[in-house]
């Protein structure tokens, strides 16, 4: 039926999508669910405010963070706004010195800047006193935001579909859509040309991707939309960025500008300066735009040497005092601040458990925490519970961040420790990582038109992972190991009736080394169905997660 392969159907009908509408959405080329941006609780406030403040001249300014979903937020409303005024200006707070969102110094400089309107992007919600205190300089705000929002949020124009009586349908947008469905409204109220709405998606697919934010939904139609402008090479800042990176020629996928795009645009925020990015994605001066990539390029590569060092040391301290811990809360002295979280996020995955990692504040008894989350833990709500340790505090299931006195530090890892111990016990499948496997299936039922039906299913992340096959009855032939130490394995499968498909093992080679010499047993395989195109020439090829006897 309407030319969709069984075997998708199969693979929607196993995810939980059986309704036909939704199938064709999901398959279709020119996805349209998408909703009003003025079911967002206080969007028509805040374009009148905005548009109004812009009648009267008055200076804006848009104020963001310094991950790649705050860069791409600011970059975007600096793009739109600029056609409707040129009293505008953006500020982007040091991870290093002032930390996550709004601080009352960056507030005097702005208004000592001119400004009387900030918009924030991707932070704000629970500023209450920040913003408080910008109001009593004269400065009024719009908040635009996806991070979750506690008792006491910040009063004034707070746009954010996490707001509990907030109408909009779907609660899951990057900071970056946030700031985009504000400017959809700024469009059907100015009628600006819808070029310069869509014009900005790759910014939003960028953020979407990166922040790890469902793609499902809304979501996926702005992302598939946005990567459409990001293979168009639009953008000449992005274009230079994946030039300067090596990103091959061919299309970029969203496991492209997870691995790629993502980290060089994080990457200044986590050494230097996050306004990098930003300089890089809004200006069209070839001589600005190659700067800017070269020096992310170059963030980028000092980051991967200091993350290591500090991975390792973070996984002595573990394998010496946390074994038996289920929650890591390591205090390793004296890291790089910037890629605390990565390193949390690496020790999660290395031990299987949820990590924080601290540092030095720069506040003398004060330490910043990152968390990681693993499993089915909420993260966030874990450490809610101990709000009181906090100065700050903020973040979402699966990662947060907060302040917090170091005297506090025994006492937090003692109770998250105790707390999980419970919920474990309660739920042995807490730390459950295991991806479902999508179809089981033999090597003749796969051909071209079903790999490429489920490159329909793209782009891959968040809630829409990438299809995991098993194929199953399988012998091996033309093994061929590769790489510096042979960590790589490429090698054929052959199927009962001799059909053979080409498969390819990234890393664990030496791992699976017994059993792919084995020629008396079937193998199964798990992996992915990938297209392989070579001089015009079409082939699938297979990229193996695990073998099996």
């Amino acid at each position: 039926m309407n030319g969709i392969h069984p075997l998708i159907r199969r693979i929607l009908n196993n995810r939980g999508i059986t309704d036909e509408d939704k199938i064709l959405e999901i398959l279709s080329d020119k996805p349209n669910r998408t909703y009003d941006p003025f079911l967002l609780k206080n969007m028509h406030a805040g374009v009148d405010l905005l548009l109004f403040s812009i009648k009267q001249n008055r200076r804006i300014c848009i104020y963001g963070d310094y991950d790649a979903d705050g860069v791409t937020s600011v970059s975007l409303l600096m793009q739109v706004l600029s056609h409707l005024t040129t009293n505008l200006f953006y500020y982007i707070p040091s991870r290093f010195d002032e930390g996550y969102g709004l601080n009352k110094d960056a507030i005097d400089l702005i208004r000592g800047d001119g400004a009387e309107l900030i918009i924030t992007v991707d932070c704000g919600s629970v500023s209450y006193d920040e913003v408080e205190y910008g109001k009593s300089i004269g400065i009024d705000f719009i908040i635009t935001d996806h991070h979750n929002i506690n008792e006491r949020p910040a009063d004034c124009i707070l746009i954010n579909p996490k707001q509990p009586d907030c109408p909009y349908p779907f609660k899951h947008l990057a900071g970056c859509g946030v700031a985009f469905k504000l400017a959809q409204g700024i469009q059907r109220k100015t009628g600006l040309p819808k070029s310069i709405i869509s014009g900005v998606l790759d910014l939003v697919a960028i953020a979407t991707i990166g922040d790890i934010v469902p793609l499902i939904d809304e979501n996926r139609t702005l992302t598939k939309y946005g990567m459409r402008r990001i293979n168009g090479r639009k953008r000449p800042g992005l274009k230079r960025l994946l030039e300067a990176a090596e990103i091959p020629s061919g299309e970029i996928n969203s496991e492209n500008i997870a691995y790629i795009i993502v980290p060089h645009l994080n990457a200044a925020g986590r050494l230097q300066d996050a306004k990098t990015g930003v300089e890089l994605l809004i200006s069209e001066d070839m001589n600005v735009i190659d700067k800017n990539a070269a020096i992310l390029v170059q963030n980028n590569t000092e980051r991967k040497m200091i993350q290591e060092k500090a991975f390792k040391k973070c996984k002595e301290i573990v394998d010496a005092e946390m074994k038996a811990d289920l929650f890591c809360v390591i205090n390793p002295k004296n890291i790089h601040e910037g890629i605390a979280g990565i390193v949390a996020g690496k020790i999660k995955d290395e031990f299987g458990k949820p990590t924080i990692i601290l540092t030095e504040s720069g506040q003398e008894g004060y330490l910043k925490g990152t968390g990681r989350s693993f499993g089915r833990l909420n993260i966030y709500e874990s450490l809610k519970k101990y709000e009181s340790f906090f100065s700050k505090f903020g973040g979402h299931s699966g990662a947060c961040g907060f302040m917090m006195k170091s005297e506090y530090l025994d006492e937090l890892r003692r109770s998250l420790n105790h707390d999980i111990e419970i919920l474990y016990r309660e739920n042995p499948c807490l730390f459950d990582t295991d991806t479902p496997i999508d179809l089981t299936l033999e090597v003749e039922e796969i051909d071209l038109n079903l790999a490429s039906q489920l490159e329909k299913l793209a782009p891959f992340g968040c809630q829409n992972e990438r299809p995991l096959l098993q194929i199953t009855a399988l012998k091996t032939t033309h093994i061929n190991y590769m790489g510096e130490n042979s960590q790589h394995v490429r090698f054929f499968c052959l199927g009962k009736s001799g059909k053979r498909i080409s498969c390819v093992f990234f890393q664990k080679a030496q791992d699976y080394g017994d059993i792919l010499q084995q020629n008396d047993e079937l193998l199964n395989i798990l992996g992915y169905a990938n297209i392989n195109t070579w001089n015009g020439d079409k082939k699938i090829q297979f990229v193996i997660k695990s073998i099996t006897c």
